[in-house]
């Protein structure tokens, strides 16, 4: 099959880290640039058996970077991110032209604060932006608004990014980095916060002053974590406008997922 140049433009991988069995990024180098916001989503694909499969990803990098980063959960029965999983440096992908995406930080209305809920790799969008707004501060232009992220996963290896985050959150008054672990007796060393997003969401909100009146509410990953979550807000008396949500995966009636991102 030949792609169309006109939607598609090859992009090879630059770098590769992985951290768990079935975690890893990677960055890769399209021809031309692509243009996008933070917090949107671009579609990769690869040529497999005469057909083309494609998938999109929520970009981590910043647009202040020259280069893309993804960061993936293997899928075993997805169709992409299994063969994307044996790509190695210098191996070619096909990227479609065009980010797309609403999922974007709210910086027109007048809530200063930002409350970005994830799980595991759904912090891959909030990572282009605290990347992007530490970039805007180091070039002179400081921020005027807070970020707070809680990013839940099953255990404390699934954070990937958490090292970054930690030192940006040092570095900058600006951001927080809550990271909270599920299955603590299967992480006897983490001495971090516990729970479900779900579980230690209110308590967050109001510890920082994460009001309705202030504050955006992001919510990437888990649907069900979304959903869940979502309740929570609107109880809590925010306006469904003030609520931004990112679905990773549709579950199936059956429990068969059907996910975009497989």
């Amino acid at each position: 099959m030949i792609y169309s140049t006109e939607k598609y433009q090859k992009a090879a991988i630059t770098w590769r880290k992985d951290y768990t069995e079935d975690l890893w990024s990677i960055r890769i180098q399209p021809e031309q640039r692509l243009e996008f916001q933070p917090g949107q989503y671009a579609t990769l694909g690869i040529e497999e058996g005469g057909r083309r499969v494609e998938r999109a990803y929520s970009i981590c990098s910043s647009p202040c970077e020259d280069q893309i980063e993804f960061f993936f959960e293997l899928v075993r029965e997805g169709r992409l991110t299994p063969p994307l999983y044996h790509l190695k440096t210098s191996d070619m992908v096909l990227l479609r032209r065009q980010a797309k995406g609403v999922f974007t930080l709210d910086r027109g209305s007048n809530r200063r604060l930002h409350f970005l809920v994830c799980t595991v790799t759904g912090v891959a969008p909030y990572v282009s932006m605290v990347r992007t707004l530490a970039c805007e501060e180091e070039a002179g232009k400081k921020p005027e608004i807070k970020l707070v992220i809680l990013h839940a996963a099953s255990r404390s290896r699934e954070f990937a990014y958490d090292r970054e985050l930690e030192s940006l959150a040092r570095r900058y008054a600006w951001f927080h980095y809550i990271p909270t672990v599920s299955r603590l007796w299967e992480d006897a060393d983490w001495r971090g916060e516990v729970g479900r997003a779900e579980d230690v969401l209110r308590k967050h909100l109001d510890s920082s002053g994460l009001e309705p009146s202030n504050t955006t509410v992001y919510l990437c990953g888990h649907p069900q974590m979304i959903e869940n979550s979502k309740g929570i807000l609107l109880r809590r008396g925010f306006a469904r406008e003030a609520i931004r949500q990112e679905v990773y995966w549709v579950p199936k009636k059956e429990g068969v997922h059907l996910t975009r991102k497989s």
